[in-house]
């Protein structure tokens, strides 16, 4: 059986798991010669001898090997990666939604590990760690040098046990969080009324209970405002992707019929087309505002992309993160596996969103405008050796926080904050889902707009 993941590297990696081996390479499809190709592994060969019997200190020929598996993979792209037995293991139990650990997506870039997004009512969201935080040491030793994988490693451990982190924020000294490691239970849905007309719903990743769990919350939205309801909010702010099946099945709960995604790899026969089925639409068609920002990314810009390019929802936010590939698990003979970038995704109109992102159809800035300092990650087409867009016709991506060219000015529809200049595209998860939440009362006021307005329309 073969599950793909859409997410951000992590250290809370919601990843799926048992994809069949990969096929050998197809040797057309490579311009090196055999004889070519047997020369650069002699060369390995000898380097792999001298490390072996003149490095300073005793290595094993498995540390060996396997660091030398992890940079080929991880020299491809910054999604690829291997990881060991254990390392899957962790992975199998993480991918069910619960796992030890701080509750952190991270990536890496330039050294550092960069925060993605905390997970909500996690260790590393109660501490107030926030989008673009940068790690810079964990527990005083710098993190200059090591793999990605070894520093997830490091930030888990026994429930209760603590760790410290140096964040370094903005133009602000680094400074120290202790955290408390803690069986990460991962509620993926959350919701909430508005008043008690307009329904929330937040995904905060893409698990294997999202689907059961966003319709169950919608059940229970109905059930509690009956036919008061007048629209939904959808937020996937912060959520950092996860698997690809949830993202096809919870966009199909908002869509009778249509092509939700599809993907493409390096052969046109692997190609596929993800559709709706009809009559999957649990809101009963309510009008919809779907809420992005540059924490949004992958399998939420699945969602997002599908239900714009079927104008069933409106976008409100800031431009998404920008992460178009799919990555396939391909697991090992000793118990190992690879994360392998396989293939890019597209929307239902065709765009492909790497690098660049989702343009939300109306752009509001967080009303706490927070400034990224220039060179930190902000999106996808920041990291080093990101995948670049195939796309000729894709329009270059712009900064966050401008409104596209032939979109509204968002001051009509939706205010943004006085002195909105900043490069910033998340919020703090602190704020997302209560009464400061700007960009979410945006979306409230925007869906009874639109109840008010069909009210009154003239026969």
């Amino acid at each position: 059986m073969m599950r793909l993941s859409v997410t951000a590297a992590s250290a809370a990696i919601v990843v799926l798991l048992f994809a069949p081996q990969g096929r050998a390479a197809d040797p057309q499809s490579n311009p090196q010669s055999s004889s070519d190709t047997y020369r650069e592994l002699d060369l390995f060969g000898e380097v792999f001898e001298r490390v072996r019997s003149d490095y300073v200190d005793d290595v094993t020929d498995k540390q060996l090997i396997e660091s030398a598996i992890d940079g080929m993979l991880t020299a491809l792209d910054p999604h690829s990666s291997y990881m060991n037995a254990k390392d899957f293991q962790d992975m199998q139990v993480q991918v069910e939604g619960q796992f030890g650990g701080l509750g952190i997506e991270v990536t890496m870039e330039n050294g550092v590990i960069k925060v993605v997004s905390p997970i909500d009512d996690t260790p590393a969201a109660l501490a107030g760690l926030k989008p673009g935080d940068l790690i810079v040491a964990l527990d005083g030793e710098p993190v200059q040098g090591l793999s990605l994988n070894d520093a997830v490693q490091h930030m888990r451990g026994p429930v209760d046990s603590t760790i410290k982190l140096t964040i370094k924020r903005d133009n602000r000294d680094p400074f120290d969080v202790t955290l408390k490691r803690a069986v990460v239970k991962v509620q993926s849905v959350k919701s909430q009324l508005e008043g008690n007309d307009v329904g929330y719903i937040r995904i905060t990743s893409f698990n294997e209970q999202t689907d059961s769990g966003l319709k169950a919350a919608m059940k229970s939205l109905s059930g509690k405002a009956g036919a008061k309801l007048v629209g939904l909010v959808l937020d996937l702010r912060n959520n950092p992707g996860g698997l690809l099946d949830q993202a096809v099945a919870v966009s199909n709960d908002f869509l009778d019929q249509g092509e939700i995604v599809s993907t493409r790899g390096r052969r046109a026969e692997d190609a596929q087309r993800y559709d709706a089925k009809a009559g999957g639409d649990i809101s009963s068609g309510l009008p919809m505002v779907v809420l992005i920002n540059g924490g949004s990314a992958s399998a939420s810009e699945i969602v997002a992309g599908a239900l714009q390019d079927h104008h069933r929802a409106i976008l409100l936010g800031t431009r998404s993160f920008g992460k178009g590939s799919v990555q396939t698990i391909i697991t090992l003979p000793d118990h190992s596996a690879m994360r392998l970038t396989t293939a890019r995704y597209y929307t239902p109109s065709g765009r492909s969103i790497q690098a660049q992102g989702i343009e939300p159809d109306i752009t509001v800035e967080p009303a706490k405008i927070e400034r990224i300092s220039e060179g930190q990650i902000q999106h996808e087409a920041d990291l080093r050796g990101a995948l670049k867009n195939t796309d000729a016709n894709q329009p270059a991506a712009k900064p966050a926080g401008q409104t596209p060219p032939g979109k509204p000015e968002p001051g009509a529809a939706a205010p943004t904050p006085a002195g909105d200049d900043s490069n910033s595209s998340t919020v703090d998860a602190a704020v997302i889902g209560t009464t400061d939440d700007y960009q979410l009362a945006r979306a409230v006021d925007m869906l009874r707009g639109v109840a008010l307005f069909g009210q009154h329309k003239p026969e």
